[in-house]
């Protein structure tokens, strides 16, 4: 623990326990990052024009620059341990908002697959970017809010989430088959399949 971990912690930190309805936000982002990605991702994928493939392929490319991240992660953890906030500082010192396991604080799992997602999106399909951005930055912020990670945690694995997400896109046309095989499973229009279905009846 540093004198900035400490301040912007006990900074970010004391803003919880305020308001309630906020509480329950920074729990939600803290807690189901991966769903909500999940979501998005299944919603992109079939909302865009078929006309925009590249978009798809950005999306591709968001989900294995997240997975690349949590790799990462796991084997600095593995290396390298650092305590979390509520295991080094007085009980009364810090609020914990959701419960948390013990275990490494650095890297943060939830920033880094963020970043991952939302750095593999930048200056590709606005829509993607915008949302997967934001969502980045509200988690990022709801680790410390809650109570679980650093600053510093957060700060580093912002990077880690963002060297992820440029090394696949540096890879992205290892990918495009993955791509065209989405394209190939999902290609029906809603009714089609119903439409189909009918025929093969007949």
């Amino acid at each position: 623990m540093n004198v900035f971990d400490k301040t912007i912690y006990q900074l970010i930190n004391s803003l919880s326990g305020h308001v309630l309805w906020i509480d329950y936000v920074m729990m939600f982002m803290s807690q189901h990052a991966i769903e909500i990605y999940a979501l998005l991702f299944v919603l992109f994928w079939f909302v865009l024009p078929r006309s925009k493939p590249q978009s798809r392929h950005t999306l591709v490319i968001a989900f294995f620059s997240g997975v690349l991240a949590i790799a990462i992660n796991f084997i600095i953890a593995h290396v390298w341990f650092r305590e979390r906030p509520f295991v080094t500082l007085p009980p009364d010192s810090y609020d914990q908002l959701i419960p948390h396991e013990a275990d490494a604080s650095f890297p943060s799992n939830h920033t880094s697959g963020s970043f991952g997602f939302a750095a593999a999106s930048w200056g590709q399909n606005k829509w993607i970017s915008r949302s997967f951005t934001a969502i980045a930055i509200l988690v990022m912020f709801s680790r410390v809010y809650t109570g679980v990670h650093w600053p510093t945690d957060i700060l580093g694995s912002l990077v880690i989430g963002t060297v992820a997400a440029l090394l696949m896109r540096k890879c992205s046309r290892l990918l495009y088959p993955l791509t065209r095989l989405g394209l190939k499973i999902f290609r029906l229009q809603p009714g089609e399949v119903a439409k189909r279905q009918r025929r093969a009846a007949r």
